[in-house]
């Protein structure tokens, strides 16, 4: 799913919600009342806070001994293999 764009879910997602609108007028039920640009705002935001929330995740080093630290956390793992 690496190279899945958020256009191509958010009309993949339009596409889920139109069946079932068309399912639930045949139905006689309420339909749904909800546009395109909703379905592509909601995508967008799950796609920040997604990415948001990997980059607050990964290990990110400011300081310098968080630096020195990476590189000998490196050296370590390439001397183990």
């Amino acid at each position: 799913m690496n190279n899945v764009t958020a256009g191509t879910i958010a009309r993949t997602i339009v596409l889920l919600l139109a069946l079932a609108n068309q399912v639930l007028a045949m139905c006689g039920k309420q339909v749904l009342n909800i546009s395109d640009d909703d379905i592509y705002q909601v995508v967008s935001i799950v796609f920040t806070i997604g990415a948001s929330a990997v980059a607050w995740w990964k290990n990110n080093s400011f300081s310098q001994t968080a630096l020195k630290a990476d590189k000998v956390m490196a050296e370590l793992k390439e001397n183990k293999n």
